[in-house]
């Protein structure tokens, strides 16, 4: 048997150090990766669509790493003037109702018409382990071997409703990439359609026939956020149903006000899986840019997006301090003790932890 290499590295007395080893290996490593997070050389990257420098930019604005985050901000800076030239669109529905397999129908549609689609989907992530399966490449296993298409699945983690923290910086990235359409999927649970739909211009809301959802109708809510309802799956034993379901929910979208947009909702019938109405519902998305376009809403949305965002920055800043504070995380252990021998309770204990806060 041949005799195998052995890399050592030999300390003083010429003994070989195995930890010394692991140390050198790993400075190495890191050094290597540090190269490659180069902020100048990933700006330059996505401006010129590389895809590999995108899914890294992608990567440092997610991060919670404080040294990640200074560099993610660079970045964001120099894409910005860049970005703003898609079309953002979001898709929203209960689990199951086939929000993968519809987004990889209109994204080939899209990429047929030569546009260059982005696909931001938020997996949802294990309240126990925390963990996420991030398969939405695997459910859209077409549209991802397609060149003129980006599908970056992100894990929701403890964010509201599942909807990634970063999603909207993430945006920024894809347009300063060249991506014409930004899809974002969401998890479809909690609130997050509230999230969303404050981040993209034409909010999509699919929904099932035949599953009691017809009655959610009448109901203020996701039905009065959205711009466009598709029935899906309406295809087989199910056209009857979905049929009926589209009647219904044109009734029920007669019960709300006009929308500041001009914009009147429309629902339609889909089938993803057999690829019906796609085509006919990217035409309903293109009709209401051209109209918001021309109202002045479409601007006038954008900037009301950057107000909100722009205190929810501010707030999830001060939240993150807040927590970080060493003071605040004394008293805050200390009184989750004395909570759990029931001798406080919640509220006074909150207001104790936030006269605290007052006289740091």
């Amino acid at each position: 048997m041949a005799n195998k290499k052995r890399t050592a590295l030999k300390t003083s007395d010429g003994v070989s150090d195995s930890k010394t080893i692991n140390k050198a290996t790993l400075s190495q490593l890191k050094s290597k990766r540090s190269k490659k997070l180069d902020t100048a050389k990933l700006i330059e990257g996505i401006l010129n669509q590389n895809i590999i420098d995108l899914s890294r930019a992608i990567t440092l604005v997610e991060s919670t790493k404080s040294s990640h985050q200074k560099k993610a901000n660079i970045i964001l800076k120099a894409c910005l003037p860049h970005a703003n030239n898609s079309i953002r669109i979001g898709v929203t529905g209960v689990p199951g109702v086939g929000k993968s397999t519809f987004i990889e129908a209109l994204g080939k549609h899209l990429t047929a018409l030569g546009k260059r689609v982005a696909v931001l989907a938020v997996d949802p992530s294990s309240s126990l382990t925390k963990g996420s399966i991030l398969g939405d490449k695997t459910r859209m296993e077409v549209l991802v071997k397609d060149k003129n298409a980006y599908i970056r699945p992100s894990a929701s983690g403890e964010t509201l409703g599942g909807v990634a923290r970063k999603t909207r910086e993430s945006i920024i990235l894809c347009e300063a990439a060249g991506f014409d359409v930004i899809l974002i999927e969401t998890v479809g649970v909690g609130q997050s359609e509230t999230a969303v739909h404050s981040m993209v211009d034409f909010f999509l809301l699919l929904k099932l026939a035949g599953a009691g959802d017809e009655l959610q109708g009448i109901k203020r809510g996701i039905i009065e956020m959205a711009d466009a309802i598709a029935i899906n799956k309406a295809d087989g034993d199910n056209q009857k149903a979905a049929k009926l379901a589209k009647v219904e929910f044109n009734r029920a979208l007669h019960l709300y006000p006009p929308k500041p947009s001009g914009w009147t909702p429309k629902v339609e019938l889909c089938s993803a899986l057999e690829d019906k109405g796609v085509v006919s519902i990217w035409e309903s998305i293109s009709e209401y840019m051209e109209l918001t376009k021309t109202n002045s809403y479409f601007e006038t949305k954008r900037n009301e997006q950057n107000k909100y965002w722009l205190l929810q920055t501010i707030e999830n800043q001060l939240k993150s301090d807040f927590f970080k504070n060493k003071t605040i995380k004394s008293a805050l252990k200390e009184q989750l003790k004395l909570l759990e021998h029931n001798e406080t309770t919640p509220f006074v204990a909150a207001e104790f932890i936030l006269g605290l806060d007052k006289s740091i």
